[in-house]
């Protein structure tokens, strides 16, 4: 293994151990449950919203390495954006984990999000990683029965 891919790794433990905005969220404007029924993970994924601005998200629940991390990652990534910057933000992060493995990856402005890159050589792996950023499309949508992989 590389030095590059230690340090990845040791990003994404991190995350996983001490997971960033981590906790229920008092006076959320939105809250919505996600399930990933392969692997286990649950979450329930909050926001409070200014406008069209995502002012403050944090997130409870359980589950893999890959999805604490991807979700810890994205409550930083999307905190201060607009709803259409969340969005384009999702759809760099989902084709970079969901592209052919091999494939070169354009993680143009995904900042550390970028360390999840390696998700995509694992298949059965994607959708802990999404499972986060499914869940948030849907609640910034107003969706309110749930998210889940399956």
């Amino acid at each position: 293994m590389s030095d590059l891919e230690e340090l990845y790794q040791e990003v994404i433990l991190d995350h996983s151990r001490k997971p960033r905005n981590f906790g229920k969220l008092e006076g959320a404007d939105r809250s919505l449950e996600g399930y990933n029924p392969l692997c286990g993970d649950r979450l329930t994924l909050y926001l409070k919203l200014q406008g069209d601005v995502v002012t403050d998200v944090a997130f409870e629940g359980s589950g893999c390495s890959i999805s604490r991390a991807s979700t810890s990652m994205m409550t930083q990534a999307i905190k201060g954006r607009t709803r259409t910057q969340v969005e384009v933000t999702f759809g760099r992060f989902h084709k970079m984990v969901t592209r052919e493995p091999g494939a070169a990856v354009d993680a143009e402005d995904l900042g550390d999000l970028e360390l999840l890159a390696g998700v995509a050589e694992f298949p059965a792996r994607v959708k802990c990683a999404t499972l986060a950023w499914h869940t948030l499309r849907a609640a910034l949508k107003g969706e309110g029965s749930g998210v889940s992989t399956e």
